[in-house]
């Protein structure tokens, strides 16, 4: 039987997945408390994600894929907030202390902290159910964070690529998805599993945007989100929405809208922009490899609704919330 120790050393502490002490990591794994130095100028930017099996994912995922998410979801945070990767901390809870399960788990996490350039600075195991919490923490320039609560009347709401992918893949898993094609359950297994942290898109356009958040909740949720810390309300063209392809071809555009704008785990970003800023803000991204859509307009505080939906006849339809994840339906006015 694996010792916490024994497993700390075998499947964590190793190159390129340990943080190497260096100009920021003082002390990393092996010692009561990890040792960060933040550099002049620089403010450190804090998240953390729990995921717990069957909630968050399947149980009976691979390992390396649980991995890659549970990084991922919690790197999109400091994208939203405009910084730049450092180290994560990871907590891992488990039923047993299986090896091959072990060192595939790590593999998995050592292929993100590769790609984003963020490493394991310690942690904590504990025996239970399989639960994941992992936090991020990354710098980013004084004065030059992402908020949620800076965006004004005026300002143009745009996301990054398209969603809905991470919503056909809860449906695949239940076995609600029918006539997948294996090259398509290859694309929405990735979009849940590994979504892109649009880190590189947030350090362009820091200083550029007035608001900032990552599609995690759905569209709708966390666009309120920004209206709620920014007291203010927005209104959003459904026929600008972009979806992913292959929600389009399963779904369909009504039901594929719907769950878009509600059932989240895209960790796209939404981003808002003044008027002023938005020549400079599309000069910026024309070089980014990700797409950039305007989908509407942050309005004026209104407290009966914060965000309202203009569809494709031009006409006002409201939202009702069905839930605390996010989920809406919708209902044409009178």
């Amino acid at each position: 039987m694996l010792s916490e120790f024994d497993i700390i050393r075998t499947c964590f502490e190793q190159e390129g997945l340990a943080a190497i002490p260096g100009d920021s990591v003082i002390q990393g794994i092996g010692d009561d408390c990890a040792l960060i130095k933040v550099p002049a100028n620089k403010m450190l930017a804090f998240s953390m994600d729990t995921l717990v099996e069957d909630i968050h994912f399947p149980a009976t995922a691979a390992p390396g894929l649980i991995a890659s998410r549970a990084l991922a979801v919690n790197l999109s945070d400091l994208a939203a907030t405009g910084a730049k990767p450092l180290v994560f901390t990871l907590g891992l809870t488990i039923p047993e202390a299986n090896q091959p399960w072990l060192e595939a788990f790590a593999a998995g996490l050592k292929t993100m902290a590769k790609e984003f350039n963020c490493y394991l600075i310690g942690g904590d195991m504990s025996r239970g159910a399989l639960t994941i919490t992992i936090q991020v923490q990354g710098l980013v320039d004084d004065g030059q964070a992402i908020l949620r609560s800076g965006a004004c009347p005026g300002d143009r709401i745009y996301i990054t690529e398209s969603l809905g992918c991470a919503a056909l893949a809860l449906l695949m898993f239940e076995g609600k998805l029918n006539n997948v094609l294996p090259e398509e359950q290859e694309i929405i297994n990735l979009a849940f599993y590994r979504p892109q942290p649009r880190i590189d898109t947030a350090l362009t356009v820091a200083g550029l945007v007035s608001a900032g958040i990552d599609i995690s909740d759905g569209l709708l949720a966390d666009l309120g989100h920004i209206c709620e810390q920014s007291k203010c309300s927005a209104t959003l063209d459904l026929t600008q929405i972009p979806l992913h392809p292959l929600v389009e071809k399963h779904l369909g555009r009504a039901a594929g809208l719907s769950k878009a704008l509600s059932a989240g785990d895209d960790y796209e970003l939404i981003l808002t922009v003044s008027a002023a800023q938005e020549p400079s803000f599309l000069d910026a991204v024309s070089v980014l490899p990700e797409k950039f859509t305007c989908i509407g307009e942050i309005s004026e505080h209104n407290e009966a609704q914060k965000v309202s939906c203009i569809d494709e006849n031009g006409s006002m339809v409201r939202s009702t919330r069905a839930g605390a994840g996010g989920y809406m339906h919708f209902q044409g006015d009178d």
